[in-house]
Order: C-alpha cells, then sequence, then structure tokens
C-alpha cells in the first residue's frame, strides 16, 4: 500500500486539489503539486540558510531557505511548515504566509520541480539542531550577502531559491517600511 507520506497533493493553476501522485511520479512527470517554503532570520535581521544533505534525491549540497517540502495529502501548508522546521533544523517557530509562487525548474537526475509553492516567514533566535540526513549544515547571513553570494555564484543555490529570493527581498522591504 502507497504511504501517504511519499505523496504530494496534485493542483491546478489556482492551487486547488485535483488529486494525489507519487511524489517521485511527480517530480519525473514534472505535475504541478503543492509546496512550501520558510525564510526564518533572527533579531539580528539575518537570514538563516541551510545547505541540503549531499544525498538528497535532488539539488544535493546546494544551499536554500532555512527549510521546504511538500505538505502531507491532508495537511495544510502550515502545519507542513511547523512540522518540516522541526524535523529539518531542530526548532519550531511562529510562521506566516507572505506570498505564493508557481515555478517550473529542472532540478537534476531527470526531476523537474513544478511546484506551486506557499512562502512562509518567521522570527528565531535560539539553537539549531540539524537532521543530517535533511541538511548538511546551516547558517545565518545579513540579507546583503546572501544577496551578493547568490550573484556571484548562482550555481550554489538550489533553483527554487533562486527565483524566490527577489520576492522574499520585496517583502521584506516592505515589511521594514512599515516597522
Amino acid at each position: 500500500m502507497q504511504n501517504n507520506n511519499d505523496q504530494v497533493i496534485l493542483v491546478n493553476d489556482h492551487d486547488e486539489w485535483i488529486g494525489a501522485a507519487d511524489k517521485m511520479k511527480a517530480h519525473k512527470e514534472g505535475l504541478l503539486h503543492r509546496a512550501f517554503s520558510v525564510f526564518v532570520m533572527n533579531s539580528n535581521n539575518e537570514v538563516l540558510l541551510q545547505q541540503r544533505a549531499s544525498d538528497k534525491y535532488h539539488s544535493g549540497g546546494l544551499w536554500t531557505n532555512t527549510c521546504c517540502s511538500h505538505p502531507r495529502v491532508g495537511e495544510s501548508t502550515h502545519a507542513a511548515a511547523h512540522r518540516r522546521l522541526r524535523e529539518e533544523m531542530g526548532f519550531d517557530c511562529e510562521v506566516e504566509q507572505i506570498f505564493t509562487y508557481k515555478y517550473q525548474a529542472a532540478v537534476g537526475n531527470g526531476l523537474t520541480e513544478h511546484e506551486y509553492d506557499h512562502v512562509y516567514f518567521g522570527y528565531y533566535d535560539g539553537d539549531v539542531a540539524l537532521n543530517k540526513e535533511e541538511a548538511k549544515d546551516y547558517k545565518y547571513l545579513p540579507i546583503s550577502e546572501v544577496s551578493c553570494w547568490l550573484e556571484k555564484r548562482p550555481e550554489n543555490f538550489t533553483e527554487w531559491f533562486r527565483m524566490i529570493w527577489p520576492e522574499f527581498l520585496k517583502y521584506f522591504a516592505e515589511r521594514k517600511k512599515v516597522a
């Protein structure tokens, strides 16, 4: 029997449920599915990046946002964001959805990410306890350093991070204006 944890939620262009599929099938066939990405910052306004474990099924060893994954069938993206923060980074914090982003990108190994991505944001100043099966390393960096690194060495980052980062910068700039 199929393990629901190995399935992704298939959606249409409006993020409406149209079914479920095996995670690898969805990535091999480039099927549009629901996902989430979490950006966490500390009180010094440094972004917490993770380096994906080298043996991940795609994008291994690349740097990306704090955590990302797919909600399980019957699970909200908000609940999934909290679950994966705990599973990948060993902590949890309050997060809010800040925007959605739909993209499609080849990610190596004959796989394609075609995601309707719910992007979350939160603050955290405590300890990080990496799950080494998920993440190889982590670091907090100022936004300007991340932007500079991304400009100089985009190949060091996941495809989705490269696409979502400019949208995150817009959100953060607006947030600072309001604060």
